[in-house]
């Protein structure tokens, strides 16, 4: 099982619990773990994390071979099949729909899709009457897409951070 990591994992790692002088063994366990073929991303990840100018910019700039690029013919055929999705919750606040499209959201649920992999971020499962966001866990329950945050990606890949002596 391969797991697709959403932006929302990398900045609250960075910016929260695993801040790269904090626990640097996080990150270079990443670098493992996709060598392994276990994790990956997509280049609109990629896009979005190098924005911010900072440590974790130059860490995505150092590890690009972590982030796939969305032209497959599977991953767009996939995509197509999300935004039709998308196009069918008529609950939703104007602009919501474009707003979710237009965002690396709906590529990373197609490449999930197209590559048979679990998606991975912290946004959560959010009631059917939220009409302000689409939210990436309510799209993959729709579409029958796993997914899962970041500490249950850790747990099944069994990842330690062991302190030397």
């Amino acid at each position: 099982m391969k797991y697709l990591l959403d932006s929302n994992t990398f900045i609250e790692a960075y910016g929260r619990y695993y801040g790269m002088s904090i626990c640097p063994a996080y990150w270079s366990w990443l670098v493992r773990a996709h060598e392994a073929g276990q994790i990956l991303s997509i280049n609109l990840v990629k896009q979005e994390l190098e924005k911010g100018g900072d440590d974790l910019a130059s860490w995505v700039v150092d590890n690009q071979n972590i982030f796939i690029g969305e032209e497959r013919l599977a991953i767009q055929q996939a995509f197509q099949g999300v935004a039709h999705h998308i196009s069918t919750l008529t609950q939703m606040n104007p602009g919501t729909h474009e707003e979710f499209l237009s965002g690396a959201d709906p590529w990373l649920i197609a490449t999930a899709i197209a590559t048979n992999s679990t998606v991975v971020t912290q946004e959560v499962l959010k009631p059917s009457n939220i009409k302000r966001k689409i939210h990436i866990p309510n799209v993959c329950e729709s579409l029958g897409v796993p997914y899962m945050n970041t500490f249950e990606m850790l747990h099944k890949l069994e990842a330690e951070f062991i302190l030397s002596a």
